[in-house]
């Protein structure tokens, strides 16, 4: 009998609840997106210092401090991670949950170029076959279509220069998320008090709004976790395989769920990009085996 490693285990756990995220935050509608991200900076910090303090670790504190770039670069990963938050929340919240999904397939692509354009990387042959592919099912449902999935692309680029950000920091998880969000404490503190002077705070409305902004911190940290312990446990190649279990989830929550509009034009351009993925996935999987490609 074959045990799988628990590993694989906590990344199934960690991309399925990314991936029942638009039920989450679906249930704030009522909220407006710019006040969700303000709560979800907010109560995010405060789970992520609680969780530090049982783990008393601090040493990274330190390493900020003695590696001034590492902050501003620590800044610049917060700015794009909170633009990113705010992008996927209102689109949810917008009738675009099919069009974020989309957003997380194409990421590792944008990441790919990211590479080649800012660290000169360079691809190999199905890469590039994988990137053209991409760039082709935009094309067409920018161009066949009449659709310019602007959210997809908005998310796409923000996490994808978020994760070039973070690989400057050389910080786990839980701690790097916990800098992000303390970097963005006084702004979003000093927003918050401003909104609340004007009377435009949704926090009070209700009960069960008021425990879902508050659960936002749990909701976006847990995750985390389970992502971090499995990164530790598992090869890279079975991460980058299983990541696609959070945007595929997404589609069918968009889709069937709330029944958000799929014509064949969107369809035909969906399939194009998720070749362009098959085809990323095949490389990825190949090279990391040793095999040529």
């Amino acid at each position: 009998m074959v045990v799988m490693d628990r590993g694989y285990f906590y990344a199934i756990i960690a991309y399925a609840l990314w991936g029942l995220f638009p039920v989450y935050w679906k249930q704030l509608s009522n909220v407006p997106s710019g006040e969700i991200i303000l709560h979800r900076i907010l109560w995010s910090l405060g789970f992520l210092l609680l969780i530090e303090l049982l783990r008393r670790r601090w040493a990274w504190i330190r390493q900020l401090y003695l590696f001034p770039k590492r902050t501003l670069t620590l800044a610049v990963a917060a700015v794009l991670l909170a633009l990113n938050w705010l992008v996927y929340v209102w689109g949810v919240n917008h009738g675009f949950v099919v069009q974020a999904s989309l957003g997380y397939f194409i990421t590792p692509l944008i990441s790919v170029l990211l590479g080649v354009v800012l660290l000169g990387e360079r691809l190999r042959r199905l890469q590039w076959i994988a990137v053209g592919l991409a760039t082709a099912g935009v094309l067409y449902l920018m161009l066949g279509v009449g659709e310019i999935p602007w959210v997809a692309l908005a998310l796409a680029a923000s996490f994808g220069m978020y994760g070039f950000s973070k690989k400057k920091m050389h910080l786990e998880a839980i701690e790097g998320l916990t800098a992000e969000m303390s970097a963005l404490f006084l702004p979003a503190l000093f927003l918050f008090v401003l909104l609340a002077k004007r009377g435009e705070v949704h926090f009070a409305d209700s009960a069960a709004t008021m425990g879902l902004l508050i659960g936002g911190g749990a909701v976006t940290a847990i995750p985390l976790i389970f992502f971090g312990a499995a990164t530790r446990r598992i090869p890279l190649s079975a991460i980058g395989v299983l990541q696609y279990i959070a945007p595929l989830l997404q589609f069918l929550i968009g889709v069937f769920l709330y029944h958000e509009p799929f014509t064949t034009g969107r369809l035909i351009g969906f399939i194009i990009i998720w070749t362009a993925v098959g085809v990323f996935l095949f490389d990825n999987i190949r090279a990391y085996r040793g095999v040529p490609v």
